[in-house]
């Protein structure tokens, strides 16, 4: 065979070969760069968003991190605003109180609004019943007042609630704290017991609940609210005619189920007796007496006892 029958034979085969073409190809290049371009321009873009995303929370860790440092460093310079510290736990316990005095002023308040609404109401009936009968007939009948059976509030507002407990008994306008310094001395079958100084408030609340009262008596025969020693600003005639006023000690029983006893006879509940120096009181079964002196009363009586108890004593171990 000739060579240019090879060379042509050669070129039709390189002819023919599918990758000489398609390496010749413009269209398949210019394709495969925007491939490549738009591969390299979407992973550059996600790489963005994850580096975006892990700088987001590092930014939220370290913010975090510097809250909970800044609220430890405040926990150490001030130790008492700790939840479970001394003096958090104080100033709670004297916001409580400061709540209950002021909650307890505003009752008291709203209860002598009410009383002196109703003296009032009183005094106009008391007028109205003065006058003639003439007067009185005058009036049309049509004007009088309709009975009303809506809601009064009165047991709302005699409501007296202390430390969640609603207190059946309510101070009265004259209540005091008195000058002179009144004690009870309680005797349990002749066994001389602490003093108890009762002049440093105007009533004191004695019963067998010992959340709210002043003076607890535990035997089980007392009522949980039994009694009220209460002072009061009274009215009294002096040697010269003249009107004075003092302070006097009394005694009232809230309706309890076994009674309080003044100098051994029961008092009737919900009035108020007036005490005197060496008065006895007793209240209920219990066997304890309290004998009410003040700081000048003659105690010898009292100191008497006991020296009494210990001659009997000594004479015993003699025989």
């Amino acid at each position: 065979r000739s060579p240019a029958k090879r060379k042509n034979k050669s070129s039709a085969k390189r002819s023919k070969s599918p990758r000489s073409k398609r390496s010749r190809s413009p269209h398949h290049i210019v394709v495969k760069v925007k491939q490549e371009r738009d591969d390299h321009f979407r992973r550059g873009h996600e790489e963005r968003q994850h580096r975006d995303q892990s700088q987001q929370e590092h930014r939220r860790d370290r913010s975090g991190d510097r809250d909970r440092h800044r609220d430890h460093s405040k926990r150490r310079k001030n130790p008492n605003a700790r939840p479970g510290g001394r003096g958090y736990e104080r100033e709670r316990d004297v916001q409580n109180l400061r709540e209950q005095q002021v909650e307890r002023e505003f009752y008291n308040e709203r209860r002598r609004e009410h009383r002196q609404k109703n003296e009032a109401s009183s005094g106009d009936e008391t007028l109205d019943l003065g006058k003639p009968d003439g007067e009185n007939k005058d009036k049309d009948p049509s004007n009088k007042e309709k009975p009303s059976f809506e809601l009064s509030g009165a047991l709302l507002e005699d409501s007296n609630t202390f430390r969640g407990v609603v207190i059946k008994y309510s101070e009265p306008p004259e209540a005091r704290i008195p000058k002179k310094r009144w004690r009870l001395y309680p005797f349990k079958n002749d066994e001389v017991l602490p003093v108890m100084y009762i002049h440093r408030q105007s009533a004191y609340l004695l019963g067998r609940h010992r959340r709210i009262a002043d003076i607890p008596i535990d035997h089980p025969s007392c009522s949980k609210q039994h009694a009220v020693f209460q002072y009061r600003l009274v009215e009294y005639t002096r040697t010269d005619g003249t009107v004075g006023r003092r302070v006097k000690p009394y005694i009232i029983d809230l309706g309890s189920g076994n009674g309080t006893f003044l100098n051994n006879q029961r008092i009737e509940p919900q009035r108020y007796y007036e005490l005197k120096e060496k008065d006895v009181l007793k209240f209920g079964f219990s066997s304890r007496e309290y004998v009410l002196l003040h700081e000048s009363s003659d105690t010898s009586e009292v100191d008497r006892k006991p020296d009494e108890e210990e001659e009997e004593e000594e004479e015993e171990s003699d025989s």
